[in-house]
């Protein structure tokens, strides 16, 4: 504050600007007032307004104290609890729009009620009878159901694995001995073979020649794999649930 004092005695000593002889400069009541003086360049004065004569709102450098901007004590805390409000309430603004943009795309990628309902496929089997088979279609595939004569079990358990293209046991491919559930399309290139045709009484392909058991495995032809089970079960002794 000294220092402040020291430069506002030289500034006024070296401009246009008069003290009073009865003034006085204090360090409990001195401004450091910024003023431009008619030069041009920026003079620094502090006064303590001591005389009684003078006006208490008047400084001695001409400028009046209604004159200098000041910021309330409470200013600082306004804006500050102002610029808490501003952000919270973007970043609340911002996770209702994220939370919503979430759910329209978890609400895209869930299934609708029509395919839900071609997820699984309820397959009445008391009208099957030994020997035949029928087509069902699952989810745009066409399902292989056959009900397997007790010969046609025997021949397709008695086949060595050494002998298949794709090894697979009959009893791994079937649940029950006498039901054989699998998808009718061509392991080779998508086609729908035809049944109880072949070298081998299961089904053929006739587009490029492949043959298949009376297990649905790939016995002759181009095709690499053995004709794809579904996922099934027995609802009860006549009913299959696919899917």
């Amino acid at each position: 504050m000294a220092r402040f004092l020291r430069l506002g005695t030289l500034a006024l000593k070296g401009s246009n600007l008069s003290t009073p002889a009865n003034l006085t400069l204090s360090r409990g009541n001195s401004r450091l007032v910024n003023a431009l003086s008619p030069l041009g360049s920026t003079q620094y004065a502090t006064s303590a307004i001591t005389n009684p004569s003078l006006p208490v709102n008047e400084l001695s450098c001409g400028l009046k104290e209604d004159d200098l901007e000041r910021e309330p004590v409470g200013n600082t805390a306004n804006r500050r609890a102002f610029t808490y409000f501003v952000l919270g309430s973007a970043r609340f603004a911002y996770m209702s729009l994220t939370r919503v943009a979430a759910l329209k795309v978890i609400s895209t990628m869930s299934a609708s009620a029509d395919v839900l309902a071609l997820a699984s496929l309820e397959v009445d089997l008391s009208s099957i009878g030994v020997g035949n088979a029928v087509t069902v279609k699952w989810r745009g595939k066409p399902v292989f159901i056959r009900h397997r004569a007790p010969e046609e079990i025997a021949e397709a358990k008695a086949v060595p694995l050494s002998e298949l293209r794709d090894p697979q046991t009959d009893e791994e491919r079937v649940q029950l001995p006498e039901w054989l559930v699998m998808l009718g399309v061509c392991t080779h290139l998508g086609c729908v073979p035809l049944g109880n045709a072949g070298d081998y009484g299961g089904w053929f392909c006739p587009c490029h020649g492949s043959h298949y058991d009376t297990s649905g495995r790939i016995r002759k032809g181009p095709a690499p794999l053995n004709l794809e089970v579904p996922p099934y079960k027995f609802t009860t002794d006549t009913s299959l649930l696919i899917g």
